[in-house]
């Protein structure tokens, strides 16, 4: 699964460490995340999802819309 994750944090103006800081894991683990080695759990998708203030569909790519109420 190709997660969006790593063009919202680039457009964002994050590093991989601030996102793994936030949601407690290690910036290998986050990176792997991006790269799709490792799939996220539902709870991970849910943070990134409430960080970024995007839809857990827009994130996995399912939608193009990032608010699900719009």
């Amino acid at each position: 699964m190709k997660l969006r994750i790593k063009e919202l944090r680039e457009e964002r103006g994050y590093f991989q460490r601030n996102i793994a800081d936030y949601l407690g894991c290690t910036q290998q683990t986050y990176s792997r995340y991006e790269t799709g080695e490792v799939e996220p759990t539902v709870l991970v998708l849910a943070a990134l999802a409430k960080f970024y203030n995007v839809s857990v569909d827009y994130l996995m790519g399912l939608t193009d819309k990032p608010d699900m109420y719009n």
